[in-house]
């Protein structure tokens, strides 16, 4: 009997402690060529969460983030997003990394109709016009990144026919490039498809063949616009400067700044990266908050764009949870992101979410290495 009431007690203590939780599930590589990029995504959106259950949760409920390890590759994110849907206790996957992998998921997904929010990816997949209800982003696009690219390079005096590409061969490098080439277009540059354009296989880091493309274009690259991961993409840099001493070196976000400086070391100098969220060193409220974050709530780690991307994701997702009421479940949170309107989240300028616009951002802030630090860029005097 004594057991029975302690059992009973222990049970009753439990309830509530159970509902308290909202689980949430990220399907990212934590460990392969793109860890980096899951782990520092994955840092920034536990970092709000604990943030925000310090200060009591969402109406009393504690923020959980579960995570499955996909190396970067489609099959076990297929894999590993199709279990975490059949968990029904997880409400919503937050913060996914990758086009590729996003290919596979994003119709899994949709059918589950189960929300898909904030993946670290700009690829157009995940915005379809119209909006695919159960996908939603942060971020800016790839194809704003790359027209960024392109319309600061006319500014500093390339010519369209100076610009090549190297990007992976698959969904990722797809998007990069054609991202471009549509703003070479709306700039009124018709004769695109005569652009260098190497490629390299996803996993590899095999550059030469797609380096040995761009070497023989026949007007000399003096920019060669990059989508890739840092490991390839630091390798090409490396090679490529023994032929193109003067040439331009353009990164898309999702190469993984840090890191690509890490690999790059002294050759990183006046390589570019465009970013889709503000300096680390920003003055913005958000940042702030995102900094003093990590002091408290990640053991003091190190600012990242990826990492402060996961952040400010995570601190507008919340916003969208705090909207689907007392009891969330799948598909309020959907109705409360969507809800949301305009939200501003401390960036000194409103984000937007609505039925019909899945996007929240469209923000792009390009920077160039300098000295081991991300600056901004000024494209009017980027060359002689």
């Amino acid at each position: 009997m004594r057991r029975l009431k302690i059992w009973l007690v222990a049970g009753m203590l439990a309830s509530p402690l159970a509902q308290a939780e909202l689980k949430f599930g990220i399907v990212a590589p934590e460990t392969g060529g793109a860890a980096s990029m899951g782990l520092e995504m994955q840092q920034g959106i536990r970092t709000y969460f604990a943030e925000v259950n310090a200060e009591g949760g969402v109406n009393g409920q504690s923020l959980t983030l579960i995570s499955h390890d996909d190396q970067y590759d489609p099959l076990l994110a297929a894999k590993h997003t199709r279990a975490m849907i059949a968990n029904e206790s997880i409400l919503a996957a937050i913060g996914n990394v990758g086009t590729p992998t996003a290919a596979v998921t994003v119709p899994i997904h949709n059918e589950a109709e189960m929300l898909l929010y904030g993946a670290f990816t700009g690829a157009g997949l995940l915005r379809r016009s119209p909006p695919d209800r159960y996908i939603v982003n942060y971020r800016a696009s790839y194809a704003e990144e790359a027209a960024t690219m392109i319309n600061g390079l006319l500014e500093a005096g390339i010519e369209p026919d100076e610009i090549a590409f190297f990007t992976q061969n698959d969904s990722f490098g797809d998007a990069g490039y054609h991202g471009a080439i549509n703003a070479l277009h709306e700039r009124g540059v018709t004769d695109t498809e005569r652009l260098a354009h190497g490629r390299f296989t996803r996993g590899t880091r095999n550059i030469h063949q797609g380096l040995a493309t761009i070497l023989q274009a026949p007007v000399p690259p003096r920019a060669v616009i990059i989508v890739s991961t840092f490991g390839p993409a630091a390798d090409f840099i490396r090679e490529a400067r023994k032929d193109l001493e003067d040439t331009l070196f353009l990164n898309v976000s999702f190469v993984g700044s840090q890191a690509l400086l890490n690999e790059l070391g002294d050759m990183a100098e006046g390589v570019m990266v465009t970013q889709v969220v503000p300096p680390l060193d920003s003055a913005l409220p958000a940042v702030e908050r995102y900094r003093a974050a990590l002091q408290r709530y990640a053991d003091g780690a190190e600012p990242s764009f990826i990492s402060l991307e996961g952040y400010l994701a995570a601190k507008l997702f919340v916003e969208g949870v705090k909207a689907a009421g007392t009891a969330p479940d799948r598909a309020s949170i959907v109705n409360g992101l969507l809800s949301l309107e305009n939200v501003d989240i401390g960036l000194d300028a409103p984000l937007t979410l609505s039925a019909d616009l899945h996007q929240a951002s469209h923000a792009v802030w390009p920077t160039i290495i300098r000295n081991g630090r991300f600056e901004p860029v000024n494209w009017a005097t980027l060359t002689p």
